[in-house]
């Protein structure tokens, strides 16, 4: 009997250790904003769905480029989400593979913009932001991104650093306004630089701006559409404008480690992400501006988000290239004309 017994167990015990060595991780590399949301929405059904764990790596892009670049010979990483430009440079140093779209179910169903974002089929965006004008509707009128540099205007107005996400950006459109719209942002620049010692403040952080405004110490500032809910909640007429240039933004994408041994797990996880049913969750709690367009959300929820085919054709992005090769100028021509 003891000898049934312990086969039994021994049995039992080998039953066990295959399914361990079976079990699939998958290893992924995201920003650290909307954890617990991501959780619930996208990480813990997709674990149910495929039987297998998720390990979630968090940081900022710098600092999970490097440590791809670091692993580059053996791949700690099977995929990630980083910016477009992010993903550029990525792809420049061989550290992540083509996107085999066939394997994604929900690939037609994203808006064109977010299909190939750098045209080398490297990456696929799952979000995307407009960048604008927050500004109060009572103080002033915008038509134009020239109109904030204004003599009337430039007093009351805070413009991003350079070296934020949305300084760049908001150079590249004032640059489309003057009619010189060089890769170098040089003559926007120029002009910001003119009015330096009027603008009320060059912000590195967006939750200034709130504050300030509240403070009525500024009355207009270009800020990316993520963050524009607390402005509407201040109780001021704030609009976004419309300029008669267009608006511009950003988008975030997806990629795959080159040499991962977990490439069709980690296009099951991408197509989940990009199903319409996770988009539209992750847009009801304002966590992403969904990039498929079969996303339905209600004004109220729109409104909060960059939302729409119309808004999605009218962005005008840096091109990724143009990004990473102009960035250092960028920064050189800032600090002579504006400062730090």
């Amino acid at each position: 009997m003891k000898k049934v017994i312990l086969a039994s167990g021994t049995a039992l015990m080998l039953t066990m250790g295959a399914a361990q060595a079976q079990e699939k991780t998958l290893t992924i590399s995201v920003y650290a904003l909307a954890q617990d949301e991501y959780k619930q929405i996208v990480y813990e059904p997709f674990e149910k769905i495929c039987g297998c764990k998720l390990v979630v790596e968090t940081g900022n892009s710098v600092e999970r480029i490097a440590k791809m670049e670091a692993n580059k010979a053996n791949p700690v990483v099977d995929m990630a989400v980083v910016s477009m430009a992010d993903a550029l440079s990525a792809s420049r140093a061989g550290l992540i593979d083509k996107v085999d779209t066939s394997k994604l179910s929900s690939f037609n169903k994203l808006y064109d913009v977010a299909k190939d974002p750098n045209g080398d089929g490297m990456s696929v965006g799952y979000t995307f932001y407009a960048t604008s004008i927050a500004y109060r509707s009572d103080k002033m009128k915008i038509e134009s991104w020239t109109d904030l540099l204004k003599p009337e205007y430039a007093s009351h107005i805070a413009w991003p650093n350079v070296t934020t996400n949305q300084g760049p950006p908001a150079l590249y459109m004032l640059g489309q306004a003057l009619g010189k719209d060089t890769p170098d942002l040089k003559a926007a620049i120029e002009a910001v630089g003119e009015k330096k010692d009027e603008i009320v403040t060059f912000y590195e952080k967006s939750s200034q701006l709130v504050q300030l405004m509240k403070q009525e110490e500024i009355w207009a500032a270009p800020i990316g559409r993520f963050t524009w809910a607390p402005f509407t909640k201040l109780g001021l007429p704030v609009a976004w404008a419309m300029p008669k240039e267009g608006q511009t933004g950003g988008m975030n994408v997806m990629i795959v480690t080159k040499g991962s041994k977990n490439r069709d797990l980690a296009l099951q996880f991408m197509d989940f992400w990009l199903s319409t049913e996770i988009q539209t969750k992750l847009a009801e709690k304002l966590v992403d501006s969904p990039a498929n367009k079969e996303v339905k959300l209600p004004e109220e929820i729109a409104n909060n988000l960059t939302y729409g085919e119309e808004t999605a054709k009218s962005l005008k992005l840096i091109p990724s290239a143009t990004a990473l090769d102009q960035r250092a100028g960028w920064i050189k021509s800032w600090n002579e004309k504006v400062g730090q």
